[in-house]
């Protein structure tokens, strides 16, 4: 659909509101997705018609098309489920949790499961998210002002939310224009017709004296009709242009040699900034909102109604005007005449070197004809300023491929704000330091594994880095792979001078190829493993000269690369044979950098060369499309925002005068110049886009970021300082993450709070363990296609090129440039991974060397017995020795944007409305203090089971009531684990040594398991085993089927060297991620077994772990063990192979410790469920402690240095490397 035809609605919508027709104008609005109609989805949300507040939206956006629309259904599917609850309709209640939420547990399961628990509420206002909740006119009043700046701020929305200015009545209007032009085309007009229908066309019947009567001057169907005198000509009023009468050889075909019938989505398509429309004999019509006029011909004389126009299908006569909306009432023009194709803006430069036509030509040779219209028919009708006006098939092509960020949606509560952005989505956090070696020319962040950054230098090389774990996982120094298949500039170039810089580097869309540019020549094609291997692909003798910049693209579907060079030449190579497909000829200077484009199919390549010129190309051969002078001209990039709906370019002048600014990519006009520059940058500046919303730019010694939408600089960091006067950045795809050269040869990496969490995650990987496949971190999907604009900017050639730094290597000769002559050509690479080997275990020992909270508790009784994370990562639920729980929730924040445990954060003791805590039944016989205790969460976080040696309780975990109680001691339960499949089945240890399979819903024992000599004092179930294991006080493993709860195996774990046999005391138990390896912990060992129960390593107290054992357990990616000892140290282990990263004394998290002589240590250590370095300490004095790495390290067991606080262990020589102890057979 046209802009033409997409007024033609508005003017329908219109004439239906003046007609009263209000329920088909709001259809038309949702059918068509052209205005949304704030105040009529105002009035429906307010009369809680929520299945036509659902249909209306569904015209414009759908629930997964961005953060905004799930944001926007999921706040008006919580409100009708509230409401449902409100009525205390459950079982509606039930069906719109089940229909209309369930959608949203994919993305955060944790708040479905809140949601869902709601239903076990006699009020839902018992949730304190949920307390000030009142009644429904009000919460629907609150709900629409979030629902407003959530739609406002939606992309899908933007210029729908207010319907055009135009005269009333419009659409009459043109109506009696068009029938006065008929009457005036009857060859025997009568003065007053009796104009009684609309569908034909009008046509007098003669008088019955043969005179011709007057003009009409009214209509009784569509009103008043001005006079045939006061009718201004055709031309100044309608799309239309009729053949008053063509000679039956004047229709012809607008296109020639081609199909007439070409898609209209072609003529209307956004185009970068490319031709306006040719001029023409024939009107230039682009609205119908206002009437049209034509500039008076040179006599001043009317011109007569064009018998055809190269705008418009071929006319037919009079009365015969096609149906507007059947191919549109605008054609492109795809044989302009010579001279024709003007500047992409009005007021440029109209000298173009290229003006040739687009012609007719074999099948395949040319693009196809409508590609050409794309890059001449301009967007924004020019009578509308300020209005982008997108097609009607580019709004429907952008509602069914809208992409944008890859949207991870994340509710952190049942109440929820528009996620809005801010600076603090900026990264301007330093969280990664390391030096290349080498000066950085180029970075590119990996597409999909967010961490992976790569890096090209001033000596040739190239190198992968993990920014998580800092480790290197690949480095190629530069050599000529073929140096017989060179070309003679190029071997003659080597000889001369070996020097060479790699001037850019960059990744293939799908991540599994990546491309460097030299500065000699040479492209070289990687293919890319995931495990970090890098393979020869191609070599390409591309250039005469540097090859300055290179990016991918995809014409016709086939993988291809983009190179420019200081040939002042752009050239278009397949990525599987390295056969050049295209060469575009035109620039005058060398080429600086290309940007390819994809855009409503079709294809074309920006560029920029040293003298300023830009230029577009189509894959056709046939010249440059757009022909303008960048701002400074000189080294200029051009880059897309992620979305590809915004254009920007950056460059710097030879004075030091630096530009960033938007273009109006309709036009080819700067839309806005941002401000914030040094007045003489000290090199060229390069930037990038993020987000969809930032850009970035490095400058003064600083990183400068803008907000899109305005000139004025946001703000600046310096990084820790050390960055060159205009360092280089690049994002990496999501944004959390930024790479900034420094003047030292090295990196830094900074990052928000998304991209310090994404660190996090990678750094739990020890450096020296062996790599194994990688996975992608990214949990986003990969948008398919979404060829990114080349942001960061590339490398300026040779040739007056002052941002090109000097290599820092001279061969005076290669001779015939074998690999052994090329050693001599490596970069500065540290000595890190010397280093890395030398590593001693760090040992900290200060509260400044890490990040230590002690949870607030206004009553401390009893030591705390048992610690767990809510599943959810939200909370923390605590046993103390007196049968009291505790728990302490986390709430939203800046550091904890989605509420989970931190120890930056201080949570809140959460306490019942009634204020009695949750307390667990205690025995008459024994005091709670000396009875076993034992805590189990249900999946869903929803019920806790607990037991302090009396009845075993199951609590509502949102309102701390019991539930029931069961199993009167004696015995008491000691043990308790929920089944993995079904939570109403329970696994209870019991103090007379045996094991209870109990089923709550029935309260019935099923089957009791009998096997150890005491009582039981672990559980563990595995699904890929189908098993369970328990564990005793007689330090006995048993292995129980979960089909018939018979016993498998059995065995009693080995005593270390030095300790007596058979051992006693309390076991525990513990799966890996894989449900195959158990940890089994004891006071003298934790140790490793398979499913067979064959103890595969262990370890002992020793040196300066020499205290026993108090708890032990497995971070949540299973990479770590963190054991706990009676003396208050922590140990962090590695779980591969039980060799010690980490030592943490008790005096850095008990400030007190040396101090008071306090012999406080961990009873019970837990893990969160998703921060693999971060740990909860149970403490035997009723404390509880969230520790977690410091912000300069992210990860236990990091380098030593006397910067980050650790102190190597220097006298404990066997920590650092002593070997795990193999059992004997």
């Amino acid at each position: 659909m046209s802009s033409l035809s997409r007024e033609l609605v508005f003017f329908i919508l219109q004439f239906l509101d003046e007609e009263k027709f209000k329920e088909t104008v709001h259809k038309l609005e949702q059918e068509s997705g052209f205005f949304f109609n704030m105040k009529h989805f105002e009035d429906q949300v307010q009369a809680g018609q929520w299945d036509e507040v659902e249909r209306y939206l569904c015209g414009f956006t759908k629930v997964e098309d961005n953060r905004y629309s799930m944001k926007i259904f999921f706040e008006i599917r919580k409100q009708k489920y509230l409401e449902a609850l409100d009525r205390q309709d459950r079982a509606k209640a039930v069906e719109i949790l089940v229909k209309d939420l369930k959608v949203f547990a994919s993305f955060n399961e944790e708040l479905f499961k809140e949601i869902t628990l709601l239903l076990t509420l006699d009020n839902f206002r018992q949730n304190e998210q949920l307390s000030k909740y009142g009644d429904t006119k009000s919460a629907r009043n609150i709900m629409l002002v979030e629902l407003k700046k959530l739609i406002e701020a939606n992309p899908l929305f933007r210029d729908k939310l207010t319907f055009p200015a135009f005269k009333s009545s419009r659409l009459r209007t043109l109506i009696n224009q068009s029938l006065n032009w008929q009457h005036q085309l009857c060859k025997n007009p009568r003065p007053n017709p009796d104009i009684k229908t609309l569908l034909t066309d009008h046509s007098c019947s003669p008088t019955t004296n043969g005179t011709r009567p007057p003009s009409p001057t009214n209509s009784p169907l569509v009103g008043p009709i001005p006079k045939a005198g006061a009718l201004p000509p055709l031309g100044a009023h309608g799309p239309f242009q009729p053949v008053v009468s063509p000679s039956s050889g004047a229709i012809v075909g607008w296109m020639k040699t081609g199909n007439p019938s070409l898609p209209h989505a072609a003529a209307v398509a956004a185009a970068p900034p490319g031709l306006v429309q040719p001029s023409n004999a024939a009107a230039d019509i682009k609205t119908l909102f206002t009437d049209h006029s034509c500039s008076p011909t040179t006599n001043g004389a009317r011109s007569q109604p064009p018998t055809n126009s190269p705008l418009v299908v071929p006319i037919p006569k009079a009365g015969a005007l096609p149906p507007l909306g059947a191919h549109g009432p605008f054609q492109p023009v795809v044989s302009p005449s010579s001279g024709a194709i003007v500047g992409w803006m009005s007021t440029g430069n109209p000298s173009l070197p290229h003006a040739a036509a687009v012609v007719a030509g074999p099948p395949g040779l040319v693009q196809p004809y409508n590609a050409a219209a794309f890059l001449k028919h301009p967007r924004t009708p020019l009578g509308m300023p300020g209005m982008d006006y997108q097609s009607a098939d580019s709004e429907h092509l952008m509602k069914r491929i809208h992409t944008g960020q890859s949207d991870e949606v994340s509710f952190s509560g049942v109440a929820h704000t528009p996620n809005v952005y801010s600076q603090d989505d900026l990264p301007k956090t330093v969280v990664r330091a390391f030096n290349q070696g080498s000066n950085v020319m180029s970075m590119d962040f990996h597409p999909q594994q967010q961490t992976i950054l790569l890096v090209g230098t001033n000596v040739g090389d190239i190198g992968l880095w993990e920014v998580g774990s800092r480790e290197k996982l690949a480095h190629k120094p530069f050599k000529v792979w073929d140096i017989s298949a060179a070309s003679m500039p190029l071997q003659t170039a080597l000889s001369n001078d070996a020097a060479i810089s790699v001037n850019r580097c960059v990744w293939a869309p799908d991540g599994l190829m990546l491309g460097v540019a030299f500065s000699k020549h040479i492209v070289q094609i990687y293919r890319y493993n995931p495990t970090g291997e890098l393979r020869q692909h191609l070599e390409i003798d591309a250039h005469v000269g540097g090859v300055n910049d290179i990016a991918f693209s995809h014409p016709y579907k086939q993988l291809c690369i983009v190179t420019c060079g200081d040939d002042k030449m752009i050239k278009v190579w397949g990525t599987v044979s390295g056969r050049r497909h295209y060469t575009f000829e035109g620039h005058e200077a060398p080429v600086y950098s290309v940007c390819p484009r994809y855009k409503e199919n079709i294809q074309f390549i920006f560029s920029t060369a040293i003298d300023g010129k830009i230029k577009a190309w189509l894959y056709d051969c046939l010249g440059s499309r757009v022909d303008y002078d960048a701002p400074g001209l000189w080294c200029t990039t051009m880059a897309y925002s992620a979305d590809g709906t915004r254009l920007f370019s950056c460059g710097t002048s030879k004075d030091g005068e630096s530009y960033l600014v938007e273009w109006n990519e309709s036009e080819g006009a700067i839309k806005r110049t941002y401000s914030g520059f040094r007045k003489h940058s000290l090199g060229v500046v390069q930037f990038d886009t993020t987000r969809n919303r930032f850009l970035a730019a490095g400058d003064e010694f600083q990183i400068k970021f803008w907000d899109m939408d305005n000139t004025t600089m946001l703000t600046a960091v310096d990084a820790d300082g050390g960055l060159p006067a205009s360092p280089r950045l690049r994002f990496n795809k999501e944004g959390s993450l930024l790479a900034v050269t420094t003047s030292d040869n090295g990196i830094k990496i900074l990052a928000n709070s998304d991209g310090s969490r994404l660190i996090r995650m990678l750094d739990s990987r020890d450096v020296d363990k062996n790599r194994g496949p990688y996975e992608p971190v990214n949990s986003k999907p990969l948008i398919v296609n979404a060829l990114g604009p080349v942001g960061n900017a590339a490398i300026a050639p040779a040739l007056e090129r002052p941002d090109r730094v000097p290599p820092a290597v001279s061969i005076s000769s290669l001779g015939t440039m074998d690999s052994s002559r090329l050693v001599d050509v490596k970069p500065r690479i540290s000595d890190d991974t010397d280093k890395i080997k030398g590593w001693r275990v760090p040992d900290i020992i200060d509260p400044s060397h890490l990040k230590v909270l002690r949870l607030p508790d206004a009553i401390v009784a009893g030591k705390v017995v048992r610690l767990l994370y809510t599943n959810s990562g939200l909370a923390l639920v605590a046993l103390a020795s007196n049968a009291v729980h505790k728990l302490w929730k986390w709430q939203l924040s800046e550091r904890s944007p989605l509420g989970k445990a931190t120890a930056y954060v201080a949570p809140q003791l959460w306490q019942p409305p009634s204020g009695t805590p949750m307390t667990n039944d205690i025995s008459d016989t024994k005091p709670a203090e000396e009875s076993a205790a034992c805590i189990a969460l249900s999946k869903n976080d929803s019920y806790v089971m607990s037991a302090s040696g009396g009845k075993v309780s199951l609590f509502n975990m949102m309102t701390f009531k019991v539930m029931t109680t069961f199993m009167p001691p004696p015995p008491a339960a000691t043990f308790l684990a929920f089944h993995p499949q079904d939570n109403n089945i329970i696994a209870i240890g019991m103090e007379d040594s045996t094991i209870q399979i109990y089923n709550v819903r029935v309260d019935e024992v099923k089957t009791k398991l009998k096997g150890h000599q005491n009582r039981i004092t672990g559980l563990a179930f595995s699904q890929t085993l189908n098993s369970l294991v328990s564990s005793g006080a007689d330090a006995q493993l048993c292995v129980w089927s979960m089909d018939g709860w018979e016993k498998k195996k059995s065995r009693f774990i080995q005593a270390p060297a030095g300790r007596q046999s058979p051992l006693s005391g309390e076991t525990k138990v513990q799966f890996h991620n894989d449900q195959t390896h158990l940890l089994v912990v004891h006071e003298s060992q934790i140790a490793i077994y398979d499913s067979k129960l064959e103890c595969l390593r262990s370890w002992s107290p020793k040196d300066s772990l020499n205290a026993p054992i108090s708890s032990a357990t497995y971070s949540c990616d299973g990479s770590l063990i963190y054991a706990g000892f009676c003396d208050g140290a922590v140990g962090v282990f590695d779980s591969d192979n039980l060799r010690l990263s980490c030592r943490i004394a008790p005096s850095a998290y008990i400030p007190s410790f040396s101090v008071s002589r306090n012999s406080a240590y961990a009873v019970v250590i837990a893990t969160h469920p998703s921060e693999p370095n971060q740990i909860a300490l149970g403490m035997s004095d009723g404390a509880v402690h969230v520790v977690e790495p410091s912000d300069v390290e992210l990860k236990w067991g990091a380098k030593p240095s006397q910067d980050n606080g650790f102190r190597p262990s220097s006298s404990n020589p066997t920590l650092s490397g002593q070997p795990t102890e193999l059992p004997s057979r």
